[in-house]
């Protein structure tokens, strides 16, 4: 009788650790233009290529090429530029003030300014998202108010939310963002389970679910999958894959799958990957995604591969997990510049305009920072009342949180 061998577990290890030379060699990237558009009505089963390549418009030389293309105009294009450029002025911003101590958390955007910036362009009034924390290109390309945003971010006497949710935990109905939880991959089924009330009541709003590449191993995931598949709901399944979690790469929570798209094959879902760094091929792949959810051909799962440039937040050092110089080697660059490149060929653009937008941006940015301040930050000024702690959970609210409230003097 054969002795069994001794049985052992796999563990995936990341490509290359702190110290050790950037290697992106297993990153496929199809050539801009060569991925093909299928019709919008088409069936999952004769796309499932479009699940292991990347969706990408911009070449290297900045045109626009292939069957992705030719969505977006002159003006489209400037105002995209100018939402990135917004959200990166205003995360240097946020990330100072919380350096200074005048809140408590931050959370960047660097490198992924396209995914959230172009997507909410595709969507219409009255859609709703079910974002994470790293999905505040959605309000700014909505033109939600900067000032609102910075006063949630430092919990002060006008913060919208009270002081109630952790900074960058944002929260607008009017503009189509559910708020957000802190514990991640909720917002998946919730926005399945939206995504069908909304069509069980004939309406004709859809969802946007969102996610990062780590949370995809939570259980909310697939079971949001399940219903989304069985019930054809009118929702875009998005997965932002920025190569890390909070310190693990990616490859833990893909497991064997290959790619993160093609786990919607297996529940018949259409899936697709797109360039995240592209900004006119995004837009091109969720005015796509949102069509099919609009003519109740059922939900679509997109990701985007794109890079995490910042540290996971301002809790983080990734430099304890990931060469310092990595993002440099990221083969499909920084969003900002490759728009900024296609607008200058185009002839819509300069560099010197660029550098005027910047300074005009950062000015807003700036001005609206001095506004927040005004109402106070995390340590000075003007703060939500206690009595806030007590309001907005019930619509009458029962009788032992009013004996709470009166112990606490309100």
């Amino acid at each position: 009788m054969v002795e069994p061998a001794h049985l052992s577990l796999h563990v995936p290890e990341p490509a290359v650790r702190p110290g050790g030379q950037p290697d992106f060699s297993n990153v496929k990237i199809a050539k801009a233009g060569a991925v093909s558009r299928p019709p919008v009505d088409a069936a999952a089963e004769d796309m499932r290529d479009l699940a292991y390549s990347i969706i990408r418009v911009l070449n290297r030389d900045g045109e626009a090429v292939g069957p992705w293309a030719g969505m977006l105009g002159d003006d489209e294009l400037r105002d995209g530029l100018r939402h990135m450029m917004t959200l990166r002025a205003f995360d240097a911003r946020m990330l100072m003030a919380q350096r200074q101590g005048k809140t408590s958390f931050y959370m960047q955007h660097l490198g992924e300014e396209a995914v959230s910036c172009a997507f909410r362009k595709a969507l219409q009034k009255g859609d709703m998202n079910f974002p994470t924390y790293r999905q505040a290109g959605l309000l700014i390309a909505d033109d939600y108010p900067m000032v609102e945003m910075m006063n949630q971010i430092y919990s002060n006497e006008a913060d919208p939310l009270r002081g109630r949710q952790l900074p960058i935990m944002y929260s607008s109905k009017d503009h189509g963002f559910f708020t957000i939880s802190g514990n991640l991959a909720t917002q998946y089924v919730q926005a399945v389970g939206w995504a069908m009330a909304s069509a069980i009541k004939n309406d004709s709003r859809i969802a946007a679910a969102w996610i990062g590449d780590g949370s995809t191993a939570e259980s909310d995931f697939h079971s949001a999958l399940v219903f989304a598949s069985t019930y054809r709901a009118p929702v875009v399944l998005n997965v932002v894959n920025n190569q890390w979690a909070i310190s693990t790469f990616q490859g833990i929570a893909r497991g064997g799958s290959g790619t993160f798209a093609a786990r919607g094959l297996g529940f018949g879902i259409p899936a697709l990957r797109v360039d995240g760094n592209d900004y006119l091929a995004v837009y091109a792949v969720a005015c796509w995604a949102a069509e099919r959810a609009r003519r109740n051909l059922g939900p679509t799962l997109v990701e985007y591969v794109t890079y995490r440039v910042g540290a996971h937040s301002t809790s983080d050092d990734p430099s304890a997990y990931r060469p310092k110089t990595e993002s440099e080697a990221w083969p499909l660059g920084d969003p900002v510049l490759r728009l900024k490149k296609h607008l200058i060929v185009r002839g819509a653009w300069s560099e010197e305009r660029h550098v005027q937008a910047e300074a005009e941006i950062m000015d807003e940015v700036i001005t609206a920072q001095r506004k927040a301040e005004e109402h106070g930050t995390l340590h000075a000024g003007g703060r939500p009342s206690v009595r806030d702690i007590f309001e907005g959970v019930y619509a009458e609210m029962p009788p032992h949180l009013r004996r709470q409230r009166q112990k606490a003097g309100y």
